[in-house]
């Protein structure tokens, strides 16, 4: 029986295993679904063609209206409706697949994928079906270098999350070990990794998280002697320190690498996130935020003033929210803005943050020298220990 015929007994569906022998008689199979969830997986030999294209395309790909022609989408519902639009145009023998590309990897068939691999494409589905993200931003994002300032309680959640994104390389600085206090909100580590390096740790958590990223380690702490080179070939940079001096270095190194510095710090029951971005000129940095340090009373330590366990983690994932969207290049990164949140409250508020002309850190009696190491302008102030 001739393809055509077999059709006038198919009515409007046919189950996933009946595709296949059609194709082999050369029947054309269509999958209407966005190019980003095709990323995920298709059936192979199925030309890519969306719904919302599919009037316009389908006469310059199959002229003649009496070819069979197969309609796949994720469900069966969406290529149900395209089977009304095409019968509208003339086509007189089209038919849906019965359950869609959801019932179609249920049943073990075959199945093609794009310019991602299998893994890939399965793992960041979710991200792919996305207009803003599909397969050239998840491209971006596996291309990207981030420098990690800490795995601590900021780094943690920012760490895990932009691993599971599938940013390329994270590359995590911390010279400091784990220890049982840090496990109430660092949760890259475990009780039996207490005494481990906190890098070594994060290495071991995100690689079972995502194998396919790489975790750079540096078990260092960040200091004008290796700042430029622990930094140099990053796209961003997520602050996760614990220290003003730390702070500065790295507002200095950020806008000397021209690089955009997503903050983070978090006290008691109240955080704050902006970006600091040297590549827009109207971007404030960390200086036109904190001038100069304040005395040590006024910004006691976690161990001194406490921090509630899940506050790191509402804040550390906004930075990673900001890193996603600077490397993709969507939305409104908080650059000029700070964005306060109050956990007791429930409460989040933002505050204009514009450049000051006179910032010692980006203004113009900014020094252009070497780096220098502020311990002595800092006296060693711990900031709002995350």
């Amino acid at each position: 029986m001739a393809p055509g015929d077999a059709f006038e007994t198919c009515g409007m569906e046919i189950d996933p295993a009946q595709v296949i022998d059609f194709q082999a008689h050369g029947v054309c199979l269509i999958d209407v679904r966005d190019a980003g969830e095709r990323a995920s997986g298709t059936a192979p030999g199925a030309l890519g063609m969306p719904m919302a294209d599919l009037a316009r395309d389908i006469v310059k790909r199959v002229p003649d209206v009496s070819s069979p022609l197969i309609l796949l989408c994720a469900s069966g519902r969406r290529s149900l409706a395209a089977r009304e639009s095409l019968l509208a145009l003339g086509y007189r023998k089209v038919v849906s697949v019965r359950g869609g590309f959801n019932r179609w990897r249920n049943e073990a068939l075959p199945v093609e994928y794009g310019e991602l691999d299998a893994d890939s494409a399965e793992r960041y589905a979710r991200h792919l079906v996305l207009p803003e993200v599909g397969i050239a931003g998840q491209k971006k994002l596996s291309a990207a270098r981030i420098a990690l300032i800490g795995a601590g309680g900021l780094g943690s959640p920012a760490a895990l999350y932009l691993a599971a994104a599938g940013v390329g390389t994270l590359r995590v600085i911390d010279d400091d070990r784990v220890e049982r206090s840090n496990l109430q909100r660092q949760v890259l580590h475990s009780e039996a990794r207490v005494g481990m390096n906190k890098a070594e740790s994060a290495r071991l958590t995100l690689g079972a998280l995502n194998p396919g990223v790489c975790i750079e380690t540096f078990e260092a702490r960040l200091q004008a002697s290796n700042a430029l080179e622990l930094l140099e070939g990053s796209d961003l940079v997520i602050d996760g320190a614990d220290n003003f001096p730390t702070r500065y270095l790295l507002n200095s190194v950020s806008r000397r690498l021209n690089l955009p510095l997503v903050y983070g710090a978090v006290h008691r029951f109240s955080g704050q996130v902006s970006v600091f971005d040297p590549r827009d000129p109207a971007s404030p940095c960390y200086r036109c935020l904190f001038p100069q340090p304040p005395d040590a009373s006024d910004a006691p330590n976690c161990s001194e003033a406490g921090v509630l366990g899940v506050l790191p983690g509402i804040i550390g994932l906004l930075q990673a929210t900001e890193a996603i969207k600077l490397l993709l290049g969507i939305g409104q990164p908080l650059i000029g803005r700070l964005l306060c949140q109050d956990a007791l409250t429930a409460r989040f508020h933002e505050l204009g943050l514009p450049r000051d002309p006179q910032c010692p850190g980006c203004g113009p009696a900014a020094a252009a020298g070497p780096l220098t190491d502020l311990e002595q302008l800092c006296s060693a102030v711990r900031v709002r220990d995350p």
